[in-house]
């Protein structure tokens, strides 16, 4: 006779953590305290056993008991939750979505960062069929002015920190469609305001067009740009919408509730 591959402890321990996690999941779907009984119902334990495991997660403070034996979520699940926000990097957020968008698109995503004033390509997920050569490694540096996702940054200044940029930089170009002209670069962050994304008409280079929205945090703070960037005649609009999705959904991940108004 074959045996079990659990053996009776574990099994128990299994069934105790599943449990649990209902009596949680059933907590996180009411926004008041909720009473034993309401709990019994929604997990379909005998109020007896989830009696027990709630007084259990109240020990742990993973739930509070409010007035009139009521539950809720305890507070040390925001600091747990607190925690891994803090260790979870933008980098390690986006890559999968990146991905995803470049297998959609087949051209290069960029994941870029503010420093000062230049963005920092921190990652990339490109293929070399997109037709277009890598213009900036990961590590590379562009100024602000110049790219798609430094201009999402610096749409958030306001007037008197770009005129600084531009006093600091001299907005220097590197072709003849760059925005050297702080008039025009105004202009344009106006634009970027007002429509929630930014692009880059062959500013940094020739031949390349890129578009770019913002990935934020669980504060609204703008942290990082996505963007695509492809050859100027291949370009296409319908990759906005795809674009936008993905950052929100990065954003989503690190905190960000859309729903939410901005701080």
């Amino acid at each position: 006779m074959m045996k079990s591959s659990h053996a009776p402890d574990e099994k128990t321990s299994i069934q105790v953590i599943e449990r649990m996690t209902s009596l949680l999941d059933a907590l996180a779907r009411y926004p008041d305290p909720v009473s034993l009984k309401e709990l019994a119902a929604a997990t379909g334990l005998h109020p007896s056993t989830a009696h027990r495991i709630l007084n259990d997660l109240v020990l742990k403070r993973f739930v509070d008991r409010a007035e009139g034996s009521a539950y809720r979520l305890g507070m040390r699940l925001l600091e747990l939750g607190n925690v891994v926000r803090s260790r979870l990097d933008v980098r390690e957020a986006a890559l999968d979505f990146m991905r995803a968008l470049h297998r959609r698109t087949q051209q290069t995503v960029n994941l870029s960062v503010r420093q000062g004033d230049e963005i920092v390509y921190i990652d990339r997920a490109f293929s070399e069929r997109s037709g277009m050569q890598v213009v900036r490694a990961i590590g590379g540096r562009a100024p602000l002015h110049l790219t798609s996702t430094g201009k999402l940054f610096l749409s958030i200044d306001d007037a008197k920190a770009v005129r600084a940029y531009a006093t600091r930089t001299g907005l220097a170009g590197h072709n003849k469609n760059s925005i050297t002209d702080l008039t025009k670069l105004e202009s344009e962050l106006s634009l970027v305001r007002t429509r929630g994304y930014a692009r880059d008409n062959e500013e940094l280079e020739l031949g390349v067009r890129c578009m770019a929205a913002g990935i934020f945090d669980d504060s609204h703070k703008l942290i990082a740009g996505l963007s695509i960037s492809a050859p100027a005649d291949r370009l296409q609009e319908e990759w906005l919408k795809d674009l936008i999705e993905t950052a929100q959904q990065i954003s989503a991940v690190l905190g960000y509730d859309l729903g939410a108004p901005a701080a």
